[in-house]
């Protein structure tokens, strides 16, 4: 079924005709551009990341993610929130239109860029779905705080689980990984560890050791931001973190949560 907007049934989404490829050759902003890539690189985005990164007014975020996912750049779901009810947020991945065009944009085939629509699909539906919104969160509340600075200050670098498995994937997987750039203090790299309170402390303590031997071989100490879901889990996690057994000169830990983060906004002294 087709509707005045152009979209159209949900079985007929991974189709593209190569004619809507070429009309959105000339419709596509270099924004648009930008966020194709951003939302292929971190998997998923929400409409009010998407703001943080990109836009000004949530509406108007809305509005253009409205065109660009009936044009088929973007797929969309709207997960449970719970008690029967959908989340207000769009949940925004990488469509069958929009894989292409990154394609193009990078010079690979889409094989090459390893996006799979079913894969897509299978994320919408998985537990890793919460996961990944709050990994993302954590990063494009720093990119939002950014946004003001000079070009030369804010988060300069956000690299996506995906990205940090493909350099250090023998040692550690951190689910993200970023450089922060301050007049006052200088840069500050750090590995994220998003934690949702789902494993035992222990086996979350236990990722100590790669950090350690990742130090080693780089030469130098490294930053490890473990995100707790809240004040008590922080406060449990710290406990097993201050053991003799767990003693790691070579990797500075950092804790955070929610709370701390909405006192003092992201970027702010927790």
């Amino acid at each position: 079924m087709t509707g005045r907007t152009g979209g159209t049934g949900r079985g007929d989404r991974a189709r593209v005709d190569p004619d809507l490829l070429v009309a959105l050759a000339g419709r596509l902003t270099a924004r648009d551009r930008w966020l194709i890539a951003m939302v292929h690189e971190h998997r998923v985005l929400t409409s009010r990341q998407i703001t943080a990164l990109a836009f000004n007014s949530e509406r108007v975020a809305r509005a253009r993610l409205t065109v660009l996912y009936r044009q088929r750049v973007f797929d969309r779901v709207r997960p449970h929130a719970g008690h029967g009810r959908q989340s207000a947020l769009g949940h925004y991945l990488l469509g069958p239109a929009g894989a292409p065009i990154l394609a193009a944009q990078t010079g690979l085939s889409v094989a090459e860029l390893g996006w799979r629509r079913d894969s897509a699909a299978t994320l919408a539906h998985s537990p890793r779905l919460a996961h990944q919104v709050g990994v993302n969160a954590v990063f494009t509340a720093l990119a939002h705080a950014s946004r003001p600075l000079p070009a030369t200050q804010g988060l300069m670098v956000w690299w996506s689980e995906r990205r940090t498995a493909e350099v250090w994937g023998d040692l550690v997987r951190p689910d993200g990984y970023g450089h922060w750039q301050q007049s006052a203090v200088g840069g500050v790299e750090f590995h994220l560890e998003y934690d949702t309170g789902s494993e035992a402390l222990d086996r979350v303590a236990g990722k100590l050791d790669g950090y350690t031997t990742l130090a080693a071989a780089r030469g130098r100490p490294v930053l490890l931001l473990f995100w707790l879901p809240t004040p008590a889990r922080e406060t449990s996690l710290r406990r097993h973190l201050t053991g003799p057994a767990r003693w790691a000169p070579d990797v500075r830990i950092a804790t955070a949560t929610p709370l701390a983060a909405a006192a003092g906004g992201q970027a702010g002294p927790a």
